[in-house]
């Protein structure tokens, strides 16, 4: 087939070709970066956790009347209120395992600081987000130690939640442990935390554990995690425990009572929006990425919507231009062109308006994701996306000028002639 019949009609619809190039570049810029932000939720939503997150609940409550201030008598007393509790919890018939802890992974409620190789260390070698709890940390949470051992009881220690103070031993995550030690012999080695003069010792390592943030800020340190063996006092806390297995609801439901039954001047309501109540794991997951759901939802929605915008505006300008046509056409057919010629021409025709509307796209796709890594952070775009981008647009193209195409070949050579 021969081009230049198709570029003389294309220069004498130029503001409708420019339009529809410009749709299309514009399609595939925004659709293949949104498919990216998508599958970069996705894969944060699957993200493991590190924990054995079956049968796992969260108590966070908050004791009316209880002491405020930070002297040592108020801390003793908040201490032995929290080990009731503790006691109470690990004496359920469905409990299998308990722990007090400062947050959770994916709970968006952080402690972090920085961890340096030297006493008074200016600038971190990395950051962390800190774990506090008590020797049933590591059981209760499901971690599994791959190297070192836990924290016994006599190792831990209390204080109050605006206390200070770094603790002789800690146990780390694989990723931060291989981010210090890349020789691989963090075990028994001395760290030092937040820039002080403190060493604590790597006693453990746990194969893995997520920190709290489940936004993208933390994604430079997401498995950079340090246990610690302090119990935090306040009069608010917050208890993980672990249920019998296929016994989740009953321990729920038996930890509200016991609780209220051991000390009822305690507020634990379900208030999930100021983290009071008792929650399973699975819920603090889906409020953890509840929004990141919603983005991907709406994006894809958006996606959607621009292919079939973009498709609708190839088959309406294909078939105004086979109506204007129609004497053309029927020329070409008497002339001895076959529906198939006809056919061919408006796929060419398509194509080459395509060709250069995904080129221009896939220009202005790897800017937006240049100048989005700018301004958001983000990472940069695989060209995949780009290359699968172009193809499915150019199947767009010609599957969209296939029916106005079809419409044309059928155009009776004598009808046509007819109106010459």
């Amino acid at each position: 087939m021969k081009l230049h019949p198709i570029i003389a009609a294309l220069k004498k619809h130029k503001a409708g070709v420019t339009l529809i190039t410009l749709q299309i570049a514009l399609t595939l810029a925004i659709v293949c970066n949104a498919v990216f932000i998508i599958g970069q939720r996705v894969e944060r939503v699957h993200r493991p956790s590190g924990i054995d997150e079956q049968n796992l609940f969260l108590i966070q409550q908050a004791y009316v009347g209880a002491p405020t201030g930070d002297d040592a008598a108020s801390i003793e007393k908040l201490d032995a209120m929290q080990r009731s509790d503790l006691a109470t919890l690990r004496g359920l018939p469905d409990v299998e395992s308990v722990t007090a802890i400062n947050s959770l992974p994916l709970l968006d409620s952080s402690w972090t600081g920085g961890v340096g190789l030297k006493p008074d260390q200016q600038h971190s070698t990395e950051h962390a987000a800190y774990y506090f709890g008590d020797e049933q940390m590591i059981k209760t949470l499901g971690l599994r130690l791959i190297a070192g051992r836990n924290f016994t009881s006599s190792e831990i220690t209390n204080r109050g939640f605006r206390g200070v103070g770094e603790p002789p031993m800690i146990i780390v995550t694989r990723a931060l442990a291989d981010k210090l030690f890349p020789k691989g012999d963090a075990l028994g080695k001395t760290v030092y935390l937040d820039g002080l003069a403190i060493p604590s010792t790597i006693i453990g390592i746990v194969e893995r554990m997520q920190i709290p943030a489940s936004g993208s800020w933390g994604n430079s340190f997401v498995w950079n995690s340090v246990l610690q063996p302090v119990r935090l006092d306040a009069n608010y806390t917050r208890t993980a425990v672990r249920a019998r297995p296929g016994r989740l609801d009953a321990a729920m439901s038996e930890a509200r009572d016991a609780l209220f039954k051991d000390n009822p001047m305690r507020v634990m309501e379900n208030q999930p929006d100021i983290g009071i109540g008792i929650m399973p794991f699975s819920e603090v997951r889906a409020r953890a990425y509840r929004a990141d759901i919603g983005m991907a939802i709406l994006m894809g929605v958006i996606c959607l919507i621009l292919l079939c915008v973009t498709a609708a505006g190839i088959v309406g300008l294909t078939s105004f231009w086979v109506g204007q046509r129609r004497k053309q056409i029927g020329i070409r057919r008497a002339l001895g062109a076959t529906r198939n010629d006809i056919l061919r021409y408006f796929q060419t025709e398509n194509l080459m308006i395509a060709g250069a509307g995904v080129v221009l796209g896939a220009i202005l796709a790897v800017g937006l994701n240049l100048w989005m890594m700018k301004q958001f952070a983000m990472d940069r775009m695989s060209l995949l996306y780009v290359l699968v981008g172009i193809v499915v647009l150019m199947l767009l193209g010609q599957g969209a000028v296939f029916a106005p195409a079809r419409r044309a070949s059928r155009v009776s050579p004598v009808e046509a002639t007819r109106s010459v």
